[in-house]
């Protein structure tokens, strides 16, 4: 098989499908969302959390680990599993520092739960990487190799997939010219803006200037442009 088509097809499903399960894990258990409303919870604005396609890369290559070193079969997967789940921590504890240093951007927030390192990771996450590597690696993993043959050698579904990496690219593009703008705010006002925080800050403001909340483009305004938005947003509070 390809790798490069493989690797394409893995990130392609682990992020939609994350966004998938962050999008329920928001509507119905998220304490941080009171309300209950159905929340894009992604920083791109499609249906897409990069963060769960390279998750899913990394599960699918650490499943292939030799274990056989430890004798008791029942602790071989518990170690495999504990293993994904700090590779894949690390991921989040290095994309979290890049968007807070370099983008002045916190893009989620564990400050509040216990033992958290820099507000970025925190055992209590950790151990739900575990519970997903458990369940990639007893329910998905057995068959992912027959979905890949079947993928690479059936050329309409490669074309979805890069019609995926097509919108996903003008995407980024779009976005990363979005938050440059809240960088140069937020280095002018010395602050680290949450966004989760400024999503729900602009769907309040919205409100306020009679406009629809936008579910994939939360920070979009057709009365105001960003910048007079953060002000306004930043001088009520």
């Amino acid at each position: 098989m390809n790798i490069l088509l493989v690797l394409a097809f893995l990130f392609f499903t682990g992020s939609t499908a994350g966004w998938i399960l962050e999008v329920f894990w928001r509507r119905f258990f998220s304490k941080n969302n009171p309300e209950k409303k159905w929340l894009n919870p992604g920083f791109l604005t499609g249906p897409y959390l990069p963060l769960y396609g390279l998750s899913l890369i990394i599960l699918f290559s650490l499943s292939f680990t030799d274990v056989s070193f430890i004798k008791a079969p029942a602790l071989q997967k518990v170690i495999l599993f504990i293993f994904m789940s700090i590779c894949i921590t690390t991921i989040e504890y290095i994309a979290g520092l890049i968007f807070i240093k370099g983008m002045k951007i916190r893009l989620w927030d564990y400050s509040k739960n216990r033992f958290n390192i820099k507000g970025i990771i925190c055992p209590q996450y950790s151990f739900y990487w575990i519970i997903l590597s458990a369940i990639y690696y007893f329910l998905i993993h057995p068959r992912i190799l027959s979905w890949l043959y079947w993928f690479t050698n059936h050329l309409t579904f490669s074309f979805a997939v890069g019609f995926f990496w097509g919108v996903f690219t003008l995407d980024l593009c779009y976005t990363f010219k979005l938050s440059a703008k809240i960088r140069k705010f937020a280095k002018e006002e010395k602050i680290i803006i949450k966004y989760e925080n400024l999503k729900e800050s602009f769907r309040k403001k919205n409100e306020e200037l009679k406009e629809k909340t936008r579910f994939l483009f939360p920070l979009k305004s057709d009365i105001k442009s960003i910048r007079e938005l953060l002000h306004d947003i930043f001088k009520s509070q």
